[in-house]
């Protein structure tokens, strides 16, 4: 009775290890969680052309993450990297009290940052799939706006410039059968956005943001 349990098992670790094998023209489609935590430095704010003493800094925010990967062969494929929007609170430190609002929400900022990746993926004997990927990045801002307590004080007209940056990541896939896998991951992208803002209508107001953000995932795949 114990041989045949113990057959049985031998048999079914076969069976997911020859399911761990990805071939050419293999496309793999997942969906998840996605976390986005920027870098914890503070940006310094620029009031025409002169360091205003207060700084920037941009939280967390954790969406629906989507990742769509082609295979040329059993070890590289092309990743791309998707998501439902990042929404991000911006805080701004006043330490010197400039405008009095240290500490203080001063907007939220939106972002998408799709990111095409080389993978490769390392050979294997079990159901474990690790990789590796160098990517490149680019990330558009949208409906950046102040805060109402900001604006009562001047401050309009928010803007972030979009950004091009290199994607490093490190994951592994653990197949469950011959189709469905569960992805987890961890990339650091390089994120570096201009803000500019008018204070009291002029445009004199800047922080180079560098949001350099690392990225967790934890998806469900499935293999066509």
């Amino acid at each position: 009775m114990k041989k045949s349990i113990l057959t049985i098992a031998l048999l079914s670790v076969i069976s997911i290890t020859n399911a761990a094998d990805y071939k050419a023209g293999d496309i793999v489609v997942r969906g998840g969680v996605t976390n986005v935590t920027p870098n914890s430095d503070h940006s310094a704010v620029m009031l025409g052309g002169a360091d205003s003493t207060m700084s920037l800094a941009v939280d967390d925010n954790a969406q629906i993450g989507l990742n769509f990967v082609y295979f040329y062969d059993k070890n590289w494929a092309i990743e791309v990297l998707a998501a439902t929007p990042f929404t991000h609170d911006v805080t701004i430190y006043d330490p010197n009290a400039i405008l009095n609002v240290d500490g203080a929400k001063l907007a939220e900022v939106s972002h998408l940052p799709p990111t095409v990746s080389a993978v490769y993926y390392f050979d294997t004997m079990n159901n474990i799939k690790p990789y590796l990927g160098l990517g490149l990045n680019y990330t558009v801002f949208f409906d950046e706006g102040f805060e109402s307590a900001p604006k009562s004080l001047g401050l309009s007209n928010l803007a972030l410039d979009g950004s091009f940056g290199l994607s490093i990541q490190a994951g592994f896939d653990f197949n469950l059968n011959q189709n469905w896998h569960i992805n987890t991951s961890i990339r650091y992208i390089d994120i570096d956005t201009e803000a500019t803002f008018d204070v009291g209508g002029n445009n004199i107001g800047k922080a180079n943001i560098s949001i350099d953000p690392t990225v967790f995932s934890v998806l469900i795949g499935y293999k066509f």
